[in-house]
């Protein structure tokens, strides 16, 4: 999370290498911002090297005339004037232990972002803080992890010391951009005047371009070997750094106060601008009253948003005191997309790598390298692995299963020989509850429905589909009057997702009986020609996160296969592990035709998605005419970048599957099915009586609210967990989960009377479960 305070202007110090300067333009920013009568905050998070060179005691040696209103601390100190994580293994092997004991990464985060939040505490005046890093941009910090990872939370406005030596130029460049790629705001580059190398010179006009002001001063004078001597020369030095002088640093400081005043105006002004401006999607725009409806997202990582939430507070209360910006959990997972959490830096470097060396190349009759390698993974070792022969690449969910459908459509054209005055009424067969997208032609292959339009013109037929929920602690399989049989309660999941186990049994013969039936029905009553059966596999999403019984999809599909109907598998949501497989197909027996995958597949990083298809359809399009070909692209197809951040984030998906990743909890025996949330809160939540029933299956948690208001525009879900949105604690821990352990509101979605949150597939299990306990809280007022 970030830390934004209306009198607290914080900065944090980076260096571009180890040795430029940092401490000592640092410490005149201290005395400079002391001279204007602000009370400063120093904070030297890791101190490396004996304790008279300490960091934070030069700091208060020289902090000027008004020392008193300095305020200079460090949290972890280590004798050896090495690298901190280095500094921390050599002072255990002093200690004769194996290590010493240091917190996480995370940990080590709150920490700092503690001792912020305590100095910002009761100021009313305007007051400056200023954390400085160790070494260079990349040196690690005490776990290891780089300082550009490990601060990233914290997301503070940026000094950056630049070199002023003989190759400073670059290091000073090289280390902006690694500080851009991670996201952080740099507010100004510090470097020393060498009249030599003249480095400044350079990089004025190169940083000006970015909109980023650099300042050079002198350097400071040689050190004395008399320290009473030495000690004369180094406060006249500071002295006249921090002189009104427009080649000291006030100016510098001067230059920060109005960057700090800049971001707050835009902070506040950004909800009025969109409500004056944007059209949202699936929000009623009516419905809107003023800005604090608008949700102002400042930044992002790992499982949190952070939010500005100065718009919703008057000027003069005590929640505009503390920090503007407040850590949000990504309740829907972004729409479903987030696999890893945010800004997961191996993603953004993708993307990097993908956009210098190709940006945007043409695709058709041609090739590139991460296209290739997405295409071989995904027909060869991914969801198409058995089946499919090719990929199709192409930029969205909506998009991906309008190809499906073409090609779909074009095998059944050819296998039944229909005549081209029939092919426009061709329709498919689904289940009720189904979204496949908001283009034309898939909404077409939905029935009539709230995400339909004026255009829209339902072709086909679609199954009420039997669900899988959870009540009272027991699984039920909810099944439809039509079927002639009753509902199914006892039996645990791991029964339920055994498909085969399950093919010979009454109900699947129910099962049979009732597709069999209604199909002959269709066609002896002289209903149009079917192209194609389309399924979400597993879980119907924005229909209502239906989890339906994959028994029936499997003897569904069989049916298709009987009457010789390709199969689609509509996976942008479910599929790549969101509901614990990489592919339903492993769950359902049964392999598809055409599948289409999205969301998940980059990670929530960019859009893209890919249409597999298998032998059988890719000849459909074979002939000696273009107009026989499958003539449909963007002229973004198969992007470069895209393409990158998919081969990373399947590789990263890969690693978490081969180390086991976060806490997971078992459906099954065979451990084919998981969940990343507890049973035991999944057991609770279906006690709670306002509760109809739950469901969870890998990242996924629904349930149902009891209302007498049903469907999607039944506000019952989103009104009952309202008091989501409100940033709490958690009961007994001084800090919580979310970055920087800061109190955290929960950002959700509801799908009329059903309520779903979602994890990335490295969610932390102690976030989960504060998530888990507020839910329960929530439900138990």
């Amino acid at each position: 999370m970030s830390l934004l305070f209306k009198n607290l202007r914080v900065h944090q110090v980076f260096g571009a290498n180890t040795d430029v300067g940092k401490t000592i333009l640092t410490s005149g920013l201290v005395r400079a911002s002391s001279a204007k009568e602000n009370k400063v905050f120093y904070l030297k998070p890791v101190s490396t090297g004996p304790m008279q060179d300490a960091d934070d005691e030069h700091v208060k040696r020289h902090a000027g005339p008004r020392k008193d209103l300095v305020e200079a601390q460090c949290l972890y100190r280590f004798d050896e004037p090495v690298s901190p994580h280095l500094a921390a293994s050599m002072a255990a092997e002093k200690k004769g232990v194996q290590s010493v004991v240091l917190p996480a990464d995370d940990g080590f985060v709150a920490f700092i972002a503690s001792y912020i939040r305590k100095c910002a505490s009761g100021l009313t005046e305007r007051s400056h803080m200023y954390i400085e890093t160790a070494g260079g941009v990349h040196s690690p910090t005490l776990s290891g992890t780089t300082q550009l990872q490990t601060y990233r939370p914290l997301f503070l406005p940026t000094i950056l010391v630049g070199d002023s030596r003989l190759g400073g130029i670059s290091s000073t460049i090289s280390a902006y951009e690694s500080l851009l790629l991670r996201g952080y705001i740099v507010d100004t580059v510090l470097l020393f005047k060498d009249e030599y190398y003249r480095n400044w010179e350079y990089l004025e006009p190169y940083f000006a371009e970015y909109g980023v002001k650099v300042s050079a001063v002198e350097h400071p004078p040689p050190r004395e070997a008399d320290p009473g001597r030495n000690l004369v020369i180094t406060e006249e030095y500071y002295r006249q750094l921090s002189s009104e002088s427009n080649t000291g640093l006030r100016s510098v400081v001067e230059h920060l106060d109005e960057r700090h005043e800049e971001r707050l105006r835009e902070l506040h002004g950004m909800a009025r601008r969109t409500l004056d401006t944007v059209w949202w999607p699936f929000v009623q725009h009516g419905l809107i009253k003023d800005e604090r409806d608008v949700n102002v997202i400042d930044s992002a990582w790992g499982d949190h948003f952070t939010v500005f939430t100065g718009h919703k507070s008057p000027p003069a209360s005590a929640a505009m005191q503390g920090s503007l910006l407040e850590p949000q959990f990504d309740g829907s997972a972004s729409w479903w997309t987030q696999a890893l959490g945010h800004a997961h830096p191996s993603l953004t470097l993708a993307a990097a790598r993908a956009a210098g060396r190709y940006g945007h190349v043409m695709y058709p009759q041609a090739t590139q390298k991460p296209a290739l390698r997405l295409a071989d993974r995904l027909v060869h070792d991914g969801p198409g692995k058995g089946w499919a022969s090719r990929a199709f690449i192409s930029d969205n969910g909506s998009t991906g299963m309008e190809i499906a459908l073409k090609m779909a459509l074009r095998v059944a054209t050819k296998r039944f020989g229909i005549l081209p005055q029939e092919r426009k009424r061709i329709g498919v067969l689904g289940l009720r509850g189904s979204y496949h997208g908001d283009t034309i032609g898939s909404m077409d292959a939905c029935e009539e429905g709230v995400y339909t339009c004026e255009w829209h013109e339902a072709k086909g037929y679609w199954f009420e589909p039997p669900s899988v929920g959870i009540k009272n602690g027991r699984a039920k399989i909810n099944i439809p009057s039509a079927f002639m049989h009753e509902n199914v309660e006892g039996e645990p999941l791991s029964w339920i997702y055994n498909v085969h186990a399950r093919l010979n049994t009454p109900l699947a013969a129910a099962y049979r009986t009732h597709i069999n039936a209604t199909l002959k029905k269709l066609t002896d009553g002289g209903a149009p020609p079917f192209g194609a059966l389309v399924l979400e596999p597993l879980v119907l999403g924005a229909g209502g996160m239906i989890f339906v019984d994959p028994l029936f999809q499997r003897i569904l599909i069989d049916a298709a296969r009987a009457r010789g109907l390709p199969v689609v598998f509509d996976e942008v949501f479910a599929g790549l592990w969101r509901l614990g497989v990489p592919s339903a197909a492993s769950l359902l027996g049964a392999f598809p035709d055409v599948s289409v995958h999205a969301k998940i597949l980059t990670g929530g990083l960019v859009p893209l998605a890919v249409t597999l298809a298998s032998d059988d359809v890719f000849r459909a399009f074979e002939g000696t005419t273009k107009a026989e070909a499958l003539l449909h692209g963007h002229s973004y197809t198969a992007y470069a970048i895209g393409c990158e951040v998919a081969n990373e984030t399947l590789d990263q998906i890969e690693r978490l599957a081969r180390g086991g990743g976060q806490e997971r909890h078992d459906v099954d025996e065979d451990r084919a099915v998981w969940s990343m949330w507890s049973p035991l809160f999944v057991d609770a939540l279906s006690k709670r009586g306002i509760i109809d029933q739950a469901m969870t299956l890998g990242t996924v948690l629904a349930f149902k609210v009891r209302s007498g208001d049903t469907g999607y525009q039944s506000h019952s879900a989103q009104a009952l967990l309202a008091a989501l949105g409100d940033a709490t604690g958690e009961a007994g821990r001084d800090v919580t989960s979310a970055p920087g352990g800061a109190h955290f509101s929960i950002h959700f979605r509801t799908l009329g009377d059903v309520a779903y949150l979602m994890t990335s597939l490295n969610t932390p299990r102690a976030t989960i479960s504060a998530i888990e306990n507020r839910v329960l809280a929530l439900l138990s007022r």
